[in-house]
């Protein structure tokens, strides 16, 4: 009797959002794709919009809030949320809503990984010899510089970026800053391009979302990645002359 009265071990109870987290974003893989597509968006553009102007303020909570789940749970549909946040509210303060919203779903990956894994795995890490310890001592000589650049770069998932920074003990404070400043140049395209799916829909297309690799777009990214990998040019070279 006392076996089955025993409370959940607690190795177990901290990993649980974590689990709830992949297991949500498996389902959603498999069952939310067709309903968080850009299709979606233009079959329901008509009503989002009569929505939005019966109530603006409602509008805004439910989106922040919608995307903020999209992120938190990993689903598929953040860059159809992004436009839908330049459709809706225009590239200001569209891009700030979607900034928002992304960096609050961010952290509580972060904090759902970091608190069921990532602490008792940088102890671990700090514990260790050899390489592992040093590439996680690199990390930290040059945290905000990494922090951004995995945000910077597109070639970088969204949802290794939320996890990885967590695993190797980041500050909370840190990665909200890197995620909320670092994902604004991206954010801030694909909220463009939202803001014109009114044309879009219109003519009865579909928006160009590569966009973000041509080369007007992309070279100035790359330029933002190259200044913040820039600090850690400067300590290995010193370190070399040194």
């Amino acid at each position: 009797m006392s076996d089955m009265t025993q409370t959940p071990k607690p190795g177990l109870a901290r990993r649980l959002p974590l689990i709830v987290i992949l297991a949500v974003a498996a389902l959603g893989a498999l069952t939310l794709r067709d309903q968080l597509s850009f299709q979606a968006l233009a079959d329901h553009r008509e009503a989002l919009i009569g929505v939005r102007d019966a109530n603006y303020a409602r509008t805004v909570l439910g989106f922040v809030a919608a995307y903020v789940v999209i992120v938190a749970f990993s689903l598929p549909g953040a860059t159809v949320a992004t436009l839908a946040g330049g459709f809706l509210f225009g590239v200001f303060p569209g891009v700030l809503f979607n900034v928002a919203a992304a960096t609050m779903g961010a952290v509580l990956i972060f904090l759902a990984a970091r608190w069921g894994l990532g602490d008792r795995l940088a102890a671990r890490i700090d514990a260790s010899e050899g390489r592992v310890k040093r590439l996680r001592e690199g990390l930290r000589e040059n945290e905000l510089s990494v922090l951004f650049l995995i945000r910077l770069v597109p070639a970088v998932p969204f949802f290794v970026a939320n996890l990885l920074p967590a695993l190797v003990g980041v500050s909370l404070g840190r990665f909200a800053f890197t995620t909320f400043f670092g994902i604004m140049p991206g954010a801030l395209v694909y909220t463009w391009v939202g803001a014109g799916l009114g044309e879009v829909f219109a003519r009865g297309e579909t928006p160009n979302l590569g966009i973000i690799f041509e080369p007007h777009i992309l070279g100035p990214l790359l330029g933002l990645a190259a200044l913040a990998a820039l600090p850690m040019a400067v300590r290995l070279i010193r370190r070399g002359a040194a």
